[in-house]
């Protein structure tokens, strides 16, 4: 070998590795992540997510990187964020946004690999063909948040023995959970003899009308539909229950924390870290139509005795002794 091609040779080896390291980034998976409300209301289940894919092998600004598109609550943007993840080319779409997130990514791709993560029976939703065995493209899992949805009635029969009327508040504009959720609500309410007024609200203004309403149908407490655009204004919620003197139930911490007097809902801590375990499954190559839809059974109760309190309502020990977290 010549003097000068040798030099040349060794120059271009050299500087071999330093254009594979600058090529790298290129090769790193991309986790298209579809929300539908804000990266501010999913803080908290972001890093369970994140958990569930180191446990897969894979962590975010290492060996994947995660593309988030947020609907701010707004449904109507979803199917127009799903198709930005897709023309991003990404490895696979995480439908965190609930079922709006899960419905639009499954209208969107027959071919990219979505995880999702629902509150409602995703077979009857038309996401997956069997839980056992999805088929397509699609796997995830579910909470119990609508199934449980009944016992927050119950829990209100247990706490105001002479209860006879609840509103309860709903989503229209997401009827996959809405129908469900209020079929399961009147069938408790008949079995307790307890009349239900349903009340909707999509929208900020939407839910301060609800509330007036609500005084003026003079309904003894309030129950709130499973939703993730609810999910974002849980603070709104639990102070409005507390300025209207309503005791009223959600699904989530952050609304009692709030105020509101109790939540009984699926843990989101262990859901989301189940849904990031199958991402990561997904990007190490396994197929979603082979990952039976896993089901997050852990549910929590917790009670607000401040408000309790407030509001006159003794909360018996059993119910007390059966919470995960009383706040005083």
């Amino acid at each position: 070998m010549r003097r000068r091609e040798f030099i040349a040779f060794v120059s271009g080896a050299a500087a071999w590795p330093m254009a594979a390291h600058a090529q790298q980034p290129d090769k790193v998976p991309v986790i298209g992540f579809l929300g539908a409300s804000s990266a501010e209301v999913y803080e908290g289940r972001l890093g369970s997510f994140r958990r569930g894919l180191n446990e897969a092998g894979f962590a975010e600004g290492q060996n994947v990187a995660i593309e988030y598109r947020w609907a701010e609550g707004h449904y109507e943007r979803l199917p127009m964020l799903a198709t930005q993840l897709i023309q991003r080319q990404v490895a696979v779409i995480v439908a965190g946004g609930g079922t709006p997130a899960a419905v639009a990514a499954t209208a969107a791709t027959k071919t990219i690999p979505i995880v999702f993560a629902v509150a409602v029976d995703p077979v009857a939703a038309g996401l997956v063909s069997s839980l056992n065995k999805p088929g397509g493209n699609v796997t995830g899992v579910t909470n119990l948040n609508v199934e449980v949805g009944p016992k927050r009635l119950e829990l209100l029969r247990e706490l105001l023995p002479s209860l006879t009327r609840v509103a309860v508040l709903v989503n229209p504009t997401n009827s996959v959970v809405s129908e469900p959720f209020l079929r399961g609500m009147q069938a408790a309410a008949l079995a307790l003899k307890i009349q239900l007024n349903v009340l909707n609200a999509s929208t900020e203004a939407e839910i301060n009308e609800a509330f007036k309403r609500l005084v003026q149908l003079r309904a003894g407490a309030l129950i709130v539909s499973t939703d993730v655009f609810f999910n974002s204004q849980s603070k709104l919620l639990g102070a409005l229950s507390v300025q209207h003197a309503i005791p009223a139930v959600y699904q989530y911490r952050a609304f009692v924390a709030a105020g509101g007097l109790l939540s009984y809902g699926g843990d989101d801590t262990e859901y989301y870290y189940l849904a990031g375990v199958y991402a990561g499954r997904v990007l190490r190559g396994e197929k979603p139509s082979n990952l039976p839809v896993q089901q997050s059974t852990k549910v929590e109760l917790i009670i607000n005795l401040r408000t309790a309190k407030a509001l006159g309502i003794n909360v018996p020990n059993t119910i007390i002794g059966r919470a995960d977290e009383v706040i005083e």
